[in-house]
């Protein structure tokens, strides 16, 4: 299969009926918003995208998008490259009921007042939603690697406060 640009939209329904398939790239400066969390360049992201009905009559979308993201390793703030695999598989609803009747295999989502699907955008959420919570290097690899960080200082309680159950005590001896 020839690689391609990734449609912005799709019609999923249309895309669905006609059993599309797509392996393309998406480019990383097209996706603002998960540019703006990167400290680095968000490479290009390699999507491979599956439309078709399954043997329940359910529209899907299943489909596998691969990045790697420059990140702030959260050890030695330094810059740390993560890879990001996201495995998605969606059915268009348009109501609560088919929402509530989708399988769990499939997550919902909205198409426009067209009933276009925004693409890239979907597939964007779906990266954000996966990039690690505390990005770090491995151990070995990090500066600061297996160092304690010492963010301040606890001082030890020098007086020793009283027993409030010190009064029971003297009523227990008696």
């Amino acid at each position: 299969m020839q690689t391609v640009k990734i449609p912005v939209s799709i019609d999923p329904i249309r895309a669905a009926s006609s059993g599309l398939r797509y392996e393309g790239t998406i480019l990383g400066k097209q996706l603002k918003r998960l540019s703006e969390l990167c400290t680095g360049d968000c490479s290009d992201v390699v999507v491979s995208l599956e439309c078709g009905v399954d043997i329940q009559g359910i529209v899907y979308l299943r489909g596998k998008a691969v990045t790697e993201l420059t990140l702030l390793c959260q050890r030695c703030m330094t810059q740390v490259t993560t890879e990001v695999t996201v495995d998605f598989c969606f059915s268009p609803c348009k109501t609560e009921a088919e929402i509530d009747e989708l399988p769990d295999a499939y997550d919902p989502i909205e198409c426009n007042e067209i009933g276009e699907l925004r693409l890239h955008q979907l597939i964007e959420d779906e990266l954000i939603v996966a990039m690690p919570i505390i990005p770090m290097h491995d151990d070995n690899n990090c500066k600061s690697g297996s160092k304690d960080v010492v963010v301040g200082e606890i001082e030890p309680a020098h007086e020793e406060r009283a027993n409030p159950f010190a009064v029971l005590e003297k009523l227990k001896s008696k």
